[in-house]
C-alpha cells in the first residue's frame, strides 16, 4: 500500500467545507477528508488563510485531474506533489 495523498486548495473554510461533504458523495472515498487552514506567508488575518482539504487515497483509485476540476467548482485546485 502506498501513501498517496491528495490536497485540494480552497479559498475560505466554507468553501473547504463543502468540498469535505461533496467529496463522498462524488468519489469513493474511505475516510473522512482532513481540513486544515493554510496562512499565507505574511498574513495574520484569519481571512486571509487558504483552506487544504486532505485526503488519503492509498489504492490510488482518485483521478488527480477529475479532482482539481472538482475543486475548480468552488474556485479551487489540485496541489502537485
Amino acid at each position: 500500500m502506498s501513501d498517496v495523498r491528495h490536497v485540494l486548495v480552497l479559498p475560505d473554510r466554507d468553501a473547504a467545507e463543502e468540498v469535505a461533504e461533496a467529496l463522498g458523495e462524488r468519489f469513493p472515498i474511505d475516510e473522512e477528508p482532513r481540513l486544515v487552514r493554510d496562512a499565507l506567508a505574511g498574513e495574520d488575518d484569519a481571512e486571509d488563510a487558504q483552506w487544504l482539504v486532505v485526503l488519503r487515497d492509498e489504492e490510488g483509485r482518485l483521478d488527480p485531474g477529475e479532482l482539481d476540476e472538482f475543486a475548480g467548482e468552488w474556485d479551487g485546485w489540485r496541489e502537485e506533489p
